[in-house]
């Protein structure tokens, strides 16, 4: 995978520097370590993420200065070319030297300190468990911090540890910490160390095929025609515009894209940008998942506990969005940011749901989006005026019951470069979804009665049909014989009472 022509290319040696300092390969012949025997595993989507023919649209991302003198080794190239064939994408490891957190040591100070505050007192492996860093490092920190006569020896602690309990001069520090900034969780992740790792994770790397969708999609009643269509705007991984009448599962298509791209990525829990920290961890969004356990175990021990492992991200926004939730978004009380949407998104799917019904205008948002979804790259405010790049990676589906061309120009659609058509069910899709719900909710199917209803309510009336109405029919069928006390079937009383109310005004 490694060519000779592929290396001298800056773009990817500079993703593999970033990757190496990560992941902590050092050339040495024994990485990685054999203590993690899926890996492969360790750095699986370097490989993919760093493909031979690269897309220059993807700006380099700058390192800090003490990477910069670190090239690939043999053994850095050979150990990610090696992990392609791992079945974890990536995994971060747990830096052994402090250097190698990428962080200063003000920012871990700040943290530590504020944590005592907050807590009175606690033993040193208390505090490396608070900010995610493993003991032998928070252990040298908190001596150098008790030298400083910032911290004391309270008592005794198990297998040569200590309680620590802040001094006069400490407290007064970490009060200090806290008026400029309240978080004190996990140590955030270096906004380079973060870049590298969209880049390893994203959705670029993955090429979805047939049997993919048709496990992502497998709830759902679609045609083989929306199968292809789906299959191509995922691939190409550029982005989707579903449109169509209200009601035939374009919401629905957008949630299960993510599924057919995997299960599970890593992302930090917080990211630091020029000693600013932004809180990307959030639990209204993500979900976070146990470790593998089996053949694909992995070590927790060698774990960076900076990171939490999560489902891949599917986020919907509907009409609430404005331009705010795109920014990043500081308490002022508290001094803690966090991170924008297309943030939270990275690696997994954003879907705009009733797109054109947002409280900001769809000019504006389309204004606001056009440079990243050409580039794969935003440009973000810090609280002290510095704008910082990030990555732009996420599988963006604008979904919508409006006209297309009614609200975006021609230069907005060129950039999502798929539309796709959402229409209503054919009779018998229609058929087959309703009795195969009406098992499904445990009511009695019978077709006589629905015979019934497709003549009455639509045929007779032009009423077209909808891949929402079997669901909420039989919704309306199951409240009527639970009202009257009876088992639920389906008969022509029982839609007469159920279509009557439900298209009164439709």
């Amino acid at each position: 995978m490694v060519g000779t022509e592929t290396k001298s290319d800056p773009r990817r040696q500079n993703l593999l520097r970033q990757l190496a300092s990560l992941m902590q390969v050092d050339g040495s012949e024994n990485q990685p370590s054999p203590s993690l025997p899926a890996t492969g595993s360790v750095v699986k989507a370097a490989a993919a993420a760093i493909p031979d023919a690269v897309d220059t649209s993807i700006p380099a991302i700058p390192l800090p200065p003490q990477l910069h003198s670190t090239q690939p080794t043999a053994a850095t190239e050979k150990a990610i070319e090696c992990a392609a064939s791992g079945p974890t994408a990536f995994i971060p490891i747990a830096p052994n030297e402090f250097s190698k957190l990428n962080l200063s040591e003000s920012e871990v100070e700040s943290l530590v300190l504020k944590f005592l505050m907050h807590g009175q007192n606690a033993t040193g492996r208390d505090v490396a468990r608070q900010v995610g860093i493993s003991f032998v490092i928070v252990e040298k920190l908190l001596y150098a911090m008790k030298n400083e006569r910032l911290v004391v020896f309270k008592a005794a602690g198990n297998l040569g540890d200590y309680v620590y309990e802040l001094t006069e001069a400490g407290g007064n520090k970490a009060r200090k910490y806290s008026q400029q900034c309240g978080y004190f969780g996990a140590a955030p992740v270096s906004l380079n160390d973060y870049s590298a790792s969209v880049a390893a994770q994203s959705l670029q790397n993955f090429q979805p095929r047939i049997d993919d969708l048709r496990r992502a999609f497998a709830d759902l009643e679609l045609s083989e025609e929306m199968f292809l269509r789906l299959g191509r705007a995922m691939v190409s991984g550029k982005g989707l515009f579903l449109h169509g009448p209200p009601g035939n599962g374009k919401t629905s298509i957008a949630e299960r894209v993510t599924l057919a791209y995997g299960t599970s990525i890593w992302i930090p829990k917080a990211i630091s940008a020029w000693g600013e920290i932004i809180r990307v961890f959030d639990p209204c969004c993500h979900e976070a998942i146990p470790l593998p356990q089996g053949q694909e175990s992995i070590d927790d021990e060698k774990i960076d506990h900076r990171w939490v492992r999560i489902r891949r991200p599917t986020i919907v926004v509907g009409g609430e969005l404005n331009l705010d939730h795109l920014e990043i978004t500081a308490n002022r009380g508290t001094g803690i940011a966090e991170a924008p949407l297309q943030l939270k998104s990275n690696c997994g799917t954003l879907v705009i749901d009733d797109f054109g019904r947002q409280q900001v205008s769809p000019a504006a948002l389309l204004n606001r989006w056009i440079v990243p979804l050409e580039k794969r790259y935003d440009f973000l405010n810090l609280n002290s005026g510095r704008k910082i790049q990030v990555p732009f990676d996420q599988f963006i589906i604008f979904s919508t019951n409006l006209e297309p061309k009614d609200l975006v120009d021609e230069a907005f659609l060129r950039r999502i470069p798929y539309k796709i058509d959402v229409c209503g069910p054919t009779e018998a899709q229609f058929r087959t979804l309703f009795l195969e719900l009406a098992s499904a909710m445990k009511i009695e199917p019978c077709k006589p009665p629905l015979d019934y209803l497709i003549q009455k309510y639509y045929k007779s009336t032009g009423r077209a049909m909808r891949f929402c109405h079997p669901r909420d029919l039989l919704q309306q069928v199951k409240v009527y014989y639970d009202f009257l006390g009876q088992p639920a079937k389906i008969s022509v009383e029982s839609l007469d009472a159920a279509a009557t109310d439900y298209f009164a005004v439709l």
